[in-house]
Formats: C-alpha cells, sequence, structure tokens
C-alpha cells in the first residue's frame, strides 16, 4: 500500500516539474511583436492567429501601449470568426474598462452589430429560415445596444447604419406579432389574434407589416361580429394601402377566409396542438 502512494506522489512531482518546465519554456515575445503578428493576421484574413496574438498581447502587457487597441481588435476579430458572444464579451470588457475612450462609439457599434446577428446563427446562413417566426430574443439586446450608441454619439460614423438596424429590428418585432396572429387565427383564437394585430397598429405604425395586421384586424373583427371594428380597420386600410390584395376589382373588401373547423375532442382538449391538420 506504501508503494502505491510513493509511487501516486512520485507521478504528481514528475507532472508538476513538467507543467513548470513547459511555462518556463513559454517565449514571450515583445509587446510589439505581438500586435504586428495581429495585425498582419487580420489583413490576411487569419482571425484566428489574430485572436491568438491579442491575447497573448492582454495577457502579458495588460497595461502597454497597444492595450487599448488591441482591446477594440480583439472585438473585431472575434465577430469576423463567427464568435459573436465572444465579441459582445470583448465589447463589453472594453466599455468597462474604457468609459472615456474615443472609440466607445465603435465598442457599442459592435456590441449591437454581435446581438443583431446573435439571433440568426450559422443555419439562416445556409438555409430558408423564416426570421420573422422566431423568437426575437437578442434583438431587444441589439436596439438597447444602437439606441445608446445613438444617445450618446449621434454623429458618430456608426450613427446611420445603426438607425437603419433599429427600423430593421422594429420590422422583425412587428413581422413576429403578425406571425404569432396567424397561429392564432388557426387555432381559432380570435380575440388572442386580433389583440396581436392591434399591437402591430398601435406601436409600429410605419412597419410594412401593418397592412397585414390591419386585414387581420378586419378579419377577426367581421368573424366575431363586431361591425364598427371591422369598419374602422377597412377604413384605416383603404386609405393607407388602396392598392391592397385584400380589396377585389371593385374596391370592396375580401370576404374573410376563416372558416370555423369541425374539430375532434382530441384537438379541442390539447387546444388545437393534436388533430384535425
Amino acid at each position: 500500500m506504501r508503494s502505491v502512494v510513493r509511487l501516486l506522489l512520485l507521478s504528481t512531482i514528475i507532472a508538476l516539474a513538467a507543467g513548470c518546465a513547459s511555462q518556463k519554456d513559454v517565449e514571450v515575445l515583445p509587446e510589439e511583436t505581438y500586435y504586428e503578428n495581429a495585425r498582419a493576421a487580420m489583413d490576411s484574413g487569419n482571425f484566428n492567429e489574430a485572436e491568438q496574438n491579442l491575447d497573448a498581447l492582454e495577457t502579458y502587457y495588460p497595461f502597454g501601449r497597444y492595450a487599448e487597441q488591441a482591446q477594440l481588435d480583439l472585438i473585431y476579430a472575434r465577430y469576423q470568426n463567427l464568435d459573436l458572444e465572444g465579441a459582445r464579451a470583448a465589447a463589453d470588457r472594453f466599455i468597462r474598462l474604457n468609459p472615456q475612450s474615443e472609440q466607445l462609439d465603435y465598442a457599442l457599434y459592435m456590441r449591437g452589430l454581435a446581438s443583431y446577428n446573435l439571433d440568426l446563427g450559422l443555419a439562416a446562413r445556409y438555409f430558408p429560415i423564416d426570421v420573422a417566426a422566431r423568437n426575437p430574443g437578442e434583438q431587444l439586446q441589439a436596439f438597447r445596444d444602437f439606441s445608446q450608441l445613438l444617445n450618446r454619439f449621434p454623429d458618430s460614423e456608426y450613427a446611420p447604419d445603426a438607425r437603419q438596424r433599429m427600423i430593421a429590428i422594429r420590422n422583425r418585432m412587428a413581422e413576429l406579432e403578425v406571425h404569432a396572429a396567424r397561429y392564432y387565427i388557426k387555432r381559432e383564437a380570435y380575440i388572442a389574434a386580433n389583440n396581436r394585430a392591434r399591437y402591430v397598429v398601435e406601436n409600429y405604425p410605419s412597419s410594412p407589416a401593418v397592412e397585414q395586421a390591419l386585414i387581420i384586424l378586419a378579419d377577426t373583427f367581421r368573424f366575431m361580429d363586431l361591425k364598427k371594428g371591422a369598419s374602422d380597420a377597412i377604413a384605416t386600410l383603404r386609405k393607407n394601402f388602396p392598392d391592397s390584395d385584400a380589396f377585389n376589382e371593385n374596391g370592396e373588401f375580401q370576404p374573410d377566409q376563416m372558416q370555423q373547423q369541425s374539430r375532434s375532442l382530441t384537438n379541442v382538449i390539447t387546444f388545437g396542438l393534436i388533430g384535425d391538420e
């Protein structure tokens, strides 16, 4: 038993010694060398190598002459490497460590950009995924980041793009509400569908989704025999979207296309999730 214990202790000592020896063998390069290597790697599109050099620069020279620029470059390198969470974390760190930096607007912009693309993921780059049907998730965080950028740096060179992305986020949110309304119609939850459509009209009035929201409002109001609501929705649709496909060649609103479905008991007790598809 003692021989086994001695053997284990000897193995541990050897392992620790080897670890110490390997650490001593690591060659620490000059600060400028890490930075130049990182810049050269980024210029050639090798963002993995750029990250390695920037990480080493931060590790060995955290307060060096290139420290602030290295933190900014690390945000960019991670973003280009599709490490969106890592890019956002690097942006958060830069904002925390450099609250008075002249490059703070860039960090805020990149943090928003990472969040903006985080929901899409790699799959959306190669497969036909309906973005409007996805949970908005990080989109709201991106909206807050861009909003903070515009509030603090309205004249930033990144402000115009941030504004356009905020509009795109609003439009996505509106489309998500319309998608939910259609889902509720399919499940015959017409009040819920009506509420979702009304939310779009009231909160995203400049969104392209307003047209479909008004059509859903008119349809659901008519189906529930609420004539005043249906009339108001149709009038608003006619005023803002006179060429909508909801009107026939005579300019009349098309009859609603929602049919009362004959639902099985299984379909009813599972709230439409099972049966009668």
